[in-house]
Order: C-alpha cells, then structure tokens, then sequence
C-alpha cells in the first residue's frame, strides 16, 4: 500500500501543508438557520422549490441535488476529510512531524478550539425548507469524519498535549452518544439502507477511537444479523438500492460502506470481511456481484443513474478489502487502475474512504 499511495500522499500532502484551516465557524449558516455559530447546518440535497408554490414547502426529486442548497458546512468537513487523513498518512510515510503537526491542528480546530469547534451533534443536517429545521438522513454527512478518526488514532505525544488528546476522544464521546441517544441517531441507525450502514461505521470508528468495545460489539452483531439479512440478496446485490434513481452510485457506495465496516471492525470477535450467512451472504458475494460492473460499466444491466453516471466508477476501497479478504487479486489489479482522486462533488460527497494506507 505504502508503494501503490507513495507518492500520490506524498503529494498532496505537500499541498495541504500551507493551507488555512477552516471550520464552520468561518462559514455561517444563512440568517434564520436553526443553530447557533458551532451547530453544523445542510439542506437535503434532493429538495427544490415547488414551481406550483415557489415560496412554500420544497418538495423531493430523489437523485437530483439543488445546487442552490447551503452546503458550506459539509465543503469544510469534507475539506477535513480530504487533508487531515492525507497528512497523517505522509507522517506515517516518512516520520516528517510537520505532517502530524499540521494534522494536529486540524483536530484542534474542529474539536478542541472554544472559538472554532463544532458542537458534536447533528441536530441540524439536511433540513427542508418549510418541511424541518434537521432530519436523521442528514446524520450520513458526518460520514466524512470516520476517517477523521482513523486517523487521529495514528497521532500521539509527538502531536498533542495529553489534554488535547483527551479533549479530541471526548468529543467523538459525545457525539458517538447522541448518535446513540438521541431520536434522530436512534432513527438513522434503525434505516433499511445505506443510511444505517453508514450509521454503523461512523459508530464503529469513533468507537475503535476512544476504546468503546462494547459499542464495536454491539455493531459486529447487527452486521451479521442486520446488514447482511435485511439489505444483502443472495446475489450479492443490495435491492432497496437498485429501486433508487442512481442504483449504480449507491449500490456502489452501499459497498464500500459494508466494506470498511468490515474492515474497521477488525481486531477481536469474528473477522466480518470474510464471514458469510449459511447462505453465503457476505463482503465477498457483494463484491463477486459488483466486479464485473465496476470492470465494465456498459455491463450494467440496471437503470443509469440520473446523474453523475459518466464520472463512475472511481477507485471503491471495497474492492481493496475484498480483494485482500477474499483473494481475489483481480479486485486489486482493478482497484489499481481507477481515480483515487476523484473531482465530481457529487462523487466526493459519497466517497468515505481516500486514504487505504490507514485501513490496512
């Protein structure tokens, strides 16, 4: 891995050394948001204006993303998730401590900072115009801190007082418990989709962050018993994601979902990368049902997605992981070949994992 993503980290992290570091503090919500200044604030993605009452509730076009929507926050969350992993990763490479300095300073800011943390919480994520202030769907934006954590667990002394240490594990603390408490977590966790598989693998790595065993437990049983009964056909397809208008781009982000919460739940318990139900559900007959589409996209035999279809496929980290866990070194050789770095923001937006050096 160190050999395929050398210079590729090395790169970019070069080019993320002298950046300024912002978070939602520096770009507010517009006025008469619910939330105050640290309150992370979205509108859904695939809410319009009602052209029959233009100044009324908006209405849903499932696929469809309003680029008029405010998306300031998740671009700065998703400019964390895009640096501050890069920069970890050029420390591990090659020891420089200007890397995990400056990957330090992005946890300070996000979450150690009085004047620039972000409250842990999501009570305020892809709200609706005229519909609600926030929704649990909106819990899927913090998607884009689970590598966050990740990395921050390759960070130590070098990087931080103990008191800051302790200050970045609190806050995942307490946001992994309103993820867990709350009615909009406890809504999202229990979704038939995507959206709890990305419930669970938020949950799991702040978990693996702070030490949270019991909650990583919990997780290993609903993969089994959950995931993979009520979403998983025998086929290796994931139906409720094939009736959606982009089956191709959730089917594949369903995947590579599944994939890293496999692979981050690795360490005690059963190994979920290789496990399968009697009938032989599991990572390896999802990605046996993806390969050949992720090969060969004309393949496809499903609808095309309404958007973004040209832009797809990029590089799936759950073809690295089923590759390793399954054996199947084509997965690797493809996953070799396709964009690592992808410049679609849709596609950014639903891309949970971008440095495989901290996963494997």
């Amino acid at each position: 891995m160190a050999q395929t993503d050398r210079n590729r980290i090395l790169r970019a992290a070069r080019q993320y050394l002298p950046q300024r570091i912002e978070t939602i503090t520096a770009v507010p919500a517009p006025p008469g948001s619910p939330g105050g200044l640290h309150d992370f604030y979205s509108q859904a993605d695939y809410f319009w204006p009602d052209p029959k009452n233009p100044d009324g509730p908006y209405i849903n076009r499932d696929g469809q993303s309003n680029p008029l929507n405010f998306n300031n926050h998740r671009a700065v969350m998703i400019q964390l998730s895009v640096r501050m992993p890069a920069l970890t990763a050029a420390w591990l490479l090659t020891g420089d401590s200007q890397y995990a300095q400056q990957a330090g300073n992005y946890l300070r800011a996000w979450f150690v900072t009085t004047a620039t943390r972000m409250n842990p919480n999501l009570q305020f994520a892809q709200a609706v115009k005229g519909v609600s202030t926030g929704r649990s769907y909106g819990i899927i934006d913090t998607l884009h801190l689970v590598e966050v954590a990740r990395a921050a667990s390759f960070l130590g002394r070098e990087t931080f007082s103990p008191a800051e240490i302790e200050s970045v594990k609190q806050w995942f603390r307490e946001y992994l418990a309103w993820l867990k408490t709350s009615a909009p977590g406890q809504k999202e966790r229990d979704a038939l989709n995507n959206h709890a598989t990305c419930w669970a693998l938020q949950a799991s790595e702040f978990a693996r962050l702070i030490g949270d065993e019991e909650t990583r437990d919990e997780i290993r049983r609903w993969f089994a018993g959950t995931l993979l009964t009520s979403q998983l056909a025998e086929d290796g397809s994931f139906p409720k994601e094939l009736t959606r208008t982009k089956p191709y781009s959730y089917s594949i982000f369903n995947f590579d979902v599944m994939a890293g919460l496999a692979q981050s739940l690795k360490g005690s318990g059963m190994d979920l990368t290789t496990f399968s139900l009697p009938d032989g559900r599991g990572l390896c007959r999802a990605a046996a049902f993806l390969y050949p589409y992720l090969k060969d996209k004309s393949k496809w035999p499903y609808s095309k997605d309404v958007e973004h279809f040209d832009t797809l496929p990029v590089r799936s980290p759950g073809l690295l992981f089923a590759g390793l866990a399954c054996r199947r070194a084509e997965y690797i050789a493809l996953w070799k070949t396709l964009n690592p770095d992808p410049t679609d923001n849709e596609i950014i937006r639903n891309y949970p994992i971008r440095q495989p050096l901290l996963w494997v």
